[in-house]
């Protein structure tokens, strides 16, 4: 019974492994002809290969035709069709924009294409941001008329300005003042033994007297600094030698021994000035902020040339104050600040304004290039402050500040001066000492430094 059982398991595992096989059979059969294009029917006895099917022969050629199809749209157009049309597009755009955009690019540099990508050419003429971009500040040159050159009185400043005593003026009162004879003496014209003299003709003039020379010669050589500057708010002056039997004298030798004169003595005579009303420091320049710059004459938008052409005065008086380290005028208003706080608001010291033109006298000059010269230790900060605020100049005073710089003769000129206009006075009254030219020259070397600092800081802005 079991070997009955053995043989029939053994005759069930014969037949299971023929049934495997065909199925293998089959299956390779059927790879065979999707390779070859031609399938292989088989019989169910497992016999030969029958012909090819022709309806599957054609749904395979078909299908790799749609294959092949699906291979050149999908990879060759992107590669070869495309690039031409968006190249096409960027030249037509680069053409439509060429002249906007060649003054963007640096011709001395190789420049990079990129001519499908579009954005770049267009990014290329735009402007910065906004918050990045710097506008070339245009130089100024006319502000209404009150400034040019960027830190100078304009032309309707200028043409404003008062005519003042010119140098025809100067010689014609140093003839006057020598054969015109005196017929009264006063007091007046300041201090101690200052008088105010009367000629024949009516003319008067302010005589100034002192013991010592400094200050005499103080006030001459200021008045001819002034006019090398070509400042015509000094007054004419004119020296003069006291001799009680000169015809010139004569008529009142009791006046002056009661002035208490003596003989031999060089007096400086300065034309008197009727009708003059007091000066007051402008505003701009009475606090601890003070200052005169171009955007302060601009931002003042003032229609009155009169208060223009009083600022102009002011900034030549500013110049010269320091160029002599006068101590009695703008400096003697700060000084005294210390225990009057409103002395800025008082009259500035020495200086008067005639009405009916607008002209600024600088008067009483007598502390000037020697007296001051000693005591700069003390005052300089005074003078300092006041040219450190000053930044609009007239152009003749830069002009020839320049020019003094440059050439370094200030003393040679002064005594030429002195010389042609005094020469018999020589004897009488010292030159300048070479120690008052020295420091001179220093001082007209910052007035210089001030006047080219402020070009710098100026010069190539617009003022609103």
């Amino acid at each position: 019974m079991l070997g009955t059982k053995a043989t029939m398991c053994e005759q069930q595992l014969v037949v299971d492994d023929d049934n495997n096989k065909r199925r293998r059979n089959k299956a390779q059969h059927l790879v065979m002809s999707l390779m070859t294009g031609s399938h292989f029917a088989a019989s169910p006895a497992g016999g030969s290969a029958g012909r090819t099917s022709p309806y599957r022969t054609l749904c395979l050629l078909t299908a790799g035709l749609a294959f092949v199809l699906g291979l050149v749209v999908g990879v060759m157009i992107p590669l070869y069709v495309l690039p031409r049309g968006g190249a096409a597009r960027n030249a037509s755009r680069a053409n439509s924009s060429e002249s906007r955009n060649l003054t963007l690019r640096n011709t001395s540099a190789p420049v990079t294409e990129f001519p499908s990508v579009s954005f770049v050419v267009k990014s290329a003429a735009l402007p910065p941001p906004a918050a990045t971009r710097r506008e070339p500040e245009p130089e100024i040159e006319d502000s209404g008329g009150l400034i040019q050159g960027g830190v100078y009185w304009g032309r309707r400043v200028e043409d404003a300005m008062p005519a003042g005593f010119e140098e025809r003026e100067a010689e014609s009162w140093r003839r006057f003042a020598r054969k015109t004879p005196v017929v009264k003496v006063e007091e007046g014209c300041g201090r101690m033994q200052n008088r105010l003299l009367t000629f024949e003709d009516g003319t008067r003039s302010c005589c100034r007297y002192r013991q010592n020379t400094d200050q005499i010669q103080g006030e001459l050589f200021s008045f001819y600094l002034g006019r090398l500057l070509g400042l015509r708010n000094l007054a004419p002056s004119s020296l003069a030698l006291v001799r009680l039997r000169d015809p010139l004298w004569s008529r009142v030798r009791p006046q002056l021994s009661l002035a208490q004169w003596n003989e031999e003595r060089a007096v400086v005579l300065t034309r008197f000035v009727p009708s003059l009303e007091p000066a007051h420091i402008p505003s701009s320049l009475r606090t601890s902020a003070r200052r005169l710059h171009p955007p302060d004459v601009v931002a003042s938008k003032t229609d009155s040339s009169l208060e223009m052409v009083e600022l102009a005065q002011w900034s030549d008086l500013i110049v010269f104050d320091y160029l002599t380290a006068n101590l009695d005028r703008v400096v003697n208003n700060l000084y005294n600040l210390q225990w009057n706080p409103a002395m800025m608001d008082a009259p500035a010291h020495n200086l008067a304004r005639e009405p009916n033109s607008g002209l600024l006298v600088f008067f009483d000059n007598e502390s000037g290039l020697l007296h001051g010269y000693r005591l700069l230790d003390k005052y300089e900060h005074y003078h300092g402050a006041l040219l450190e605020a000053l930044c609009v100049f007239r152009k003749s005073t830069s002009d020839m500040i320049k020019r003094l710089h440059k050439d370094k003769n200030v003393g040679q000129l002064l005594q030429d001066r002195f010389e042609a206009s005094d020469p018999e006075f020589r004897d009488f009254l010292p030159s300048l000492p070479d120690k008052s030219i020295k420091i001179l020259n220093e001082r007209i070397d910052r007035v210089h430094d001030q006047i080219t600092q402020c070009e710098r800081q100026y010069s190539s802005r617009k003022v609103t």
